[in-house]
């Protein structure tokens, strides 16, 4: 408690200080800190809390608010703010129709394999080999049991149906988790007032009108709207299993584990924290992002960049032509030089400038083990398809010593393709 009362006597003596440094926005936190920072856990992020800053305080102080009366509540400061660490506002992703989920699910590449198998195998099933083939092609018949060559196009078309049940259940499953999150995101939403401290007043606020400097009061029942540390708490626990899955209830203190995540609910207790992060920077944001809510933003924002180069292209020709005609030849090529130069660089720094696609630590860990699940099951099919071919070949050209002739070359080959149908299979099994 002493040490708060100091804190607060330090940040009376420069609160004066903090409003002449204001007016240029430039705060003493960069926003990718602050995302580094949310993205720790525990005693982690307490260990980079008290190496990089001190303690909360500091980062309150880098922020420029007081933990005590919060920020000033001045429009120009709020606008700096939001243009700096962003608005608390996630953007709508526009729900994809049941169609295109169906779509997208049949680009799965075994699917694709057993659609042209499923496809192959039906056609063959509808040829019948003429009287005498089977004496000529050896004891081998296109169905294994009598009769079974009517019903040959059952294989085929069962095949077909499983494909059919797949894409659509994984498209009726993607459908439900982009339900289930816009659903998430209209509960953040609607929970439109949150108790904040400005002016040193305790006042309710719209959502997304929480900056990142704010200091916010937090109590039971609470959807927190945005990432924050901890100042002061009482028995204060969390349930994070929205984020994490885990049920058990988080408790939350400041010598132990001082982060407070959007989108988790206050079970107990009560305390302040201090705002790092909102909108698309917050953990519920970079959720959306991950999957695909800010798509629709790139893809507009590259539709500009697209038109303003084409516009630049169109009037460095424009300058080509005039300097052409007015200097010659010699000439031209200077302009068309570092124009091209321009386009390269320009490249390069697209490049270097690309986010790296980033993945929740539960996408990571599952996309490593489906990788190695599908190499095992990939290595083992082909195995299996390899020794059911050996075999064919071996028994029929080697034991019964029969050549390949013409017209046992569709036989033949519905039988590789039967190999091929039960090596698919146990990689679909994978």
């Amino acid at each position: 408690m002493g040490d708060m009362a100091n804190n607060s006597v330090a940040y009376s003596g420069v609160k004066n200080s903090l409003k002449e440094a204001n007016h240029d926005g430039d705060f003493g936190i960069t926003l990718t800190e602050l995302r580094a920072l949310m993205e720790l856990r525990s005693t982690d992020a307490l260990r980079k809390i008290q190496e990089s800053y001190g303690d909360v305080y500091g980062i309150c102080t880098k922020l420029k608010t007081s933990p005590n009366e919060g920020l000033s509540g001045n429009p120009a400061d709020l606008e700096r703010r939001e243009a700096v660490f962003g608005k608390n506002f996630i953007p709508p992703k526009k729900p994809k129709t049941f169609l295109q989920l169906v779509w997208e699910a049949l680009q799965d590449v075994t699917l694709i394999i057993l659609e042209i198998a499923a496809i192959v195998s039906l056609g063959l099933s509808f040829y019948q080999p003429p009287e005498g083939d089977n004496a000529l092609c050896g004891e081998v018949s296109v169905g294994e049991e009598e009769g079974e060559g009517e019903t040959g196009w059952i294989e085929g078309a069962a095949i077909l149906l499983s494909v059919v049940c797949v894409v659509l259940v994984t498209a009726f499953n993607d459908w439900s988790k982009e339900k289930q999150f816009r659903g998430l995101q209209s509960r953040i939403e609607q929970e439109q007032k949150f108790t904040v401290i400005r002016g040193g007043q305790v006042i309710q606020i719209p959502v997304a009108d929480i900056t990142v400097g704010d200091i916010a009061q937090v109590k039971y029942g609470d959807l927190l709207p945005a990432d924050g540390i901890l100042i002061q708490g009482n028995d204060l626990k969390i349930d994070e299993s929205s984020l994490t899955g885990e049920s058990d209830h988080v408790k939350k203190s400041l010598d132990k584990d001082p982060l407070l995540l959007s989108g988790t609910h206050v079970m107990e207790g009560s305390g302040r924290m201090v705002v790092t992060a909102v909108g698309v920077n917050s953990q519920t944001g970079i959720i959306f992002t991950l999957l695909g809510a800010g798509g629709e933003e790139e893809e507009k924002k590259d539709e500009k960049k697209k038109e303003k180069k084409n516009k630049k292209q169109d009037g460095a020709i424009e300058n080509r032509n005039k300097a052409k005609a007015q200097d010659g030849a010699a000439m031209e090529m200077q302009p068309l030089k570092s124009e091209e130069g321009g386009d390269g660089d320009e490249k390069d720094k697209k490049k270097a400038n690309l986010p790296k696609k980033e993945k929740s630590v539960l996408q990571g860990k599952l996309t490593k083990l489906a990788v190695q699940i599908g190499k095992a099951g990939l290595l083992m099919s082909a195995i299996t398809v390899i020794i059911l071919v050996l075999y064919f070949v071996i028994d029929t050209f080697w034991v019964q010593k029969r050549p390949w002739l013409a017209e046992c070359t569709p036989i033949y080959i519905q039988y590789f393709v039967k190999f091929f149908i039960i090596g698919v299979t146990v990689l679909v099994v994978a």
